[in-house]
């Protein structure tokens, strides 16, 4: 039996609390989903480590080729490490909305909400990848979901220090992070179909998830210090030009290469661990739709920061995390045409608390707040033409042009298998697109975008 080089690093956390993961992780090493995670998709330090090493400890036999020089030129595990994950939903909305033809909405249920399909582990020696194809009902097609897919190697340096180093190919940024608080594997990890979207969002908040391609390095030191820098560029889903150059009438295509920047440091003791760290992106973007691709772009610089706190116990777990993005907005392309203001800028704070018994009952409590300036312009109080019923349009605008909005979501967890999640959840808002109480200028509340979500989630 023969493991990865990184396994030097990662034998003392092999003792690490035994749940629920890719089951293409599972078959691959022959360890329990636990190693690696708490409750899917949180990550414990044993977890963080294996992503970080670049997802190739193994415990397969291996198709092997080696040169005349003992360089080993193949390794392919006998079983291809592949695995499926389903999602079943149904989502009420508090209040129905208003749809055209005077029909309204209220609930909906999805079998499936979403299928995946996934390649995850080894591909070469010291090459792997996290691959996700997704179908979801609202599209009724399949697409590329996160995917990640790193170059690793680990060596130990004088003094017994280690470092994990490697380079990274991915498709949405954060999904390639450690920790679970930035934006791709933060909390809620479920969502509800059914729901009603705030006017806006950072860009960093998986704005560009799966419409860009990113390069970055990145270092782990002593399974302490994380430093990663690289860049994004734009890379759509979907049909381009039929000269393959993208087309014009996309919206919100990215401009040349976005730097990314990722700076955490963890301390480990006994069963806990405490990470901080910052994160950011500089995004440079042409509003398109129909606008040419050229000229001034808007930007958005997008900076973090970051906690991550877990206490893993033999029968009780608990996580607190919280993050703050702060984005600063130049409207280079769209002031004075769109946006009422030269600049915008617009923060987005989140807090979760989470305890698990026995990695079998959970409960989650999420504060989730969005603050901005004040931009008719750009949070308009209606975007109807004259002959749509104004109602509709009401529930996605802000009267008085602002982005505010927060709540709370409260989650039940039941893990009767470590591959099998039912999620009971709801989000109550508080303020909505400006305010509590008819925030659209047609009557509709926060209150009313309430939304209950049930959903059972499995993975095989």
């Amino acid at each position: 039996m023969r493991y990865a080089p990184a396994i030097a690093a990662l034998a003392g956390l092999l003792l690490a609390p035994l749940a629920q993961a890719v089951p293409s992780f599972a078959r691959q090493t022959g360890m329990a989903c636990a190693a690696c995670h708490t409750v899917f998709p949180e990550l414990t330090p044993f977890g963080r480590q294996f992503k970080a090493n670049g997802y190739v400890l193994d415990n397969l036999r291996q198709v092997r080729a080696v040169s005349s020089a003992r360089q080993q030129l193949m390794s392919l595990s006998k079983i291809p490490d592949l695995s499926a994950m389903v999602q079943i939903n149904y989502s009420q909305l508090d209040k129905r909305v208003p749809i055209q033809n005077g029909t309204t909405q209220a609930g909906t249920s999805e079998f499936p909400r979403q299928l995946s399909l996934f390649y995850a582990g080894k591909i070469a020696p010291h090459l792997g990848t996290l691959a996700q194809i997704t179908y979801t009902s609202f599209q009724n097609d399949f697409n590329m979901d996160n995917t990640d897919v790193r170059f690793a190697r680990l060596v130990v340096l004088p003094g017994k220090n280690t470092l994990t180093y490697g380079v990274d190919l991915n498709n949405n940024p954060t999904v390639q992070d450690l920790w679970n608080d930035t934006p791709a594997w933060g909390f809620p990890f479920e969502h509800a179909n059914a729901s009603v979207a705030p006017v806006a969002d950072v860009q960093l908040d998986e704005q560009q998830a799966q419409n860009v391609a990113g390069l970055t390095v990145y270092g782990f030191l002593d399974q302490s210090l994380y430093v990663e820098f690289g860049g994004y560029h734009y890379a759509p889903l979907g049909p381009t030009r039929t000269d393959g150059l993208i087309d014009s009438n996309n919206g919100n295509v990215l401009h040349g290469l976005s730097p990314y920047w990722r700076v955490a440091y963890e301390y480990d003791w006994s069963a806990n661990s405490l990470e901080v760290g910052t994160v950011g992106e500089d995004f440079k973007i042409f509003p398109g739709a129909g606008t040419p691709l050229e000229g001034r772009q808007n930007t958005y610089l997008d900076i973090g920061e970051d906690f991550q706190y877990q206490y893993i116990g033999e029968r009780n777990i608990f996580t607190l995390l919280g993050s703050r993005i702060h984005e600063s907005i130049h409207w280079g392309a769209s002031y004075p045409a769109i946006a009422s203001n030269p600049s915008d800028d617009l923060t987005v704070t989140k807090l979760t608390g989470s305890y698990y018994y026995r990695r079998k009952y959970g409960a989650q409590l999420g504060w989730f707040d969005t603050t901005g300036s004040t931009d008719r312009g750009e949070y308009p109080a209606t975007t109807c033409a004259p002959a749509v019923d104004q109602s509709y349009c009401g529930v996605v605008t802000s009267a008085n042009g602002s982005p505010d909005t927060n709540g709370l979501i409260a989650q039940l967890d039941y893990v009767p298998w470590y591959n099998v999640k039912l999620v009971a959840q709801y989000t109550a808002y508080n303020k909505f697109n400006g305010a509590g109480n008819n925030y659209d200028g047609f009557g509709r509340n926060a209150s009313d975008n309430d939304v209950f979500n049930i959903m059972l989630w499995f993975a095989f």
